[in-house]
């Protein structure tokens, strides 16, 4: 499997990104970049802190991965995913797919980011002007 899996409290790069997913048989390549928007549920977010259990989070990413392998004939897969503090704008994940075809990896990366809220343990305080709140990170 050729995968690139990080979990980090750095800044994600997007750029580096695309260019390790690009190679010269890949004739689709969908890249899935989630941002932190500023409202949820008409309630303005003033900004979102990441937690990770990071060795099982790690291991569901690799996991997903694989699954999407096995489903889909994808060339290569990227998952990457902040921890910590981030405000109105940054990125939180990067998906990224190379296939042959633009099919393949389109549901793949949908898959991912699909199945990745609902089985990797990431959790997010959602820091309004009213309080706060933890809830599973992608709900």
């Amino acid at each position: 499997m050729n995968t690139q899996i990080l979990l980090s409290a750095q800044t994600l790069d997007i750029q580096p990104c695309i260019d390790w997913i690009m190679s010269p048989e890949s004739g689709g390549i969908d890249v899935f970049i989630g941002t932190v928007r500023n409202a949820t549920k008409g309630k303005k977010v003033l900004r979102l802190d990441f937690e990770a259990y990071e060795p099982m989070a790690i291991s569901e990413m690799n996991k997903i991965a694989a699954q999407a392998f096995e489903r889909w004939p994808v060339q290569k897969i990227l998952i990457h995913h902040r921890t910590g503090l981030l405000q109105v704008g940054e990125v939180p994940v990067v998906i990224a797919v190379s296939a042959a075809h633009r099919d393949a990896a389109f549901d793949a990366c949908r898959y991912i980011i699909d199945t990745l809220k609902q089985t990797v343990p990431i959790w997010k305080k959602e820091s309004f002007e009213d309080g706060d709140v933890w809830v599973a990170a992608h709900p």
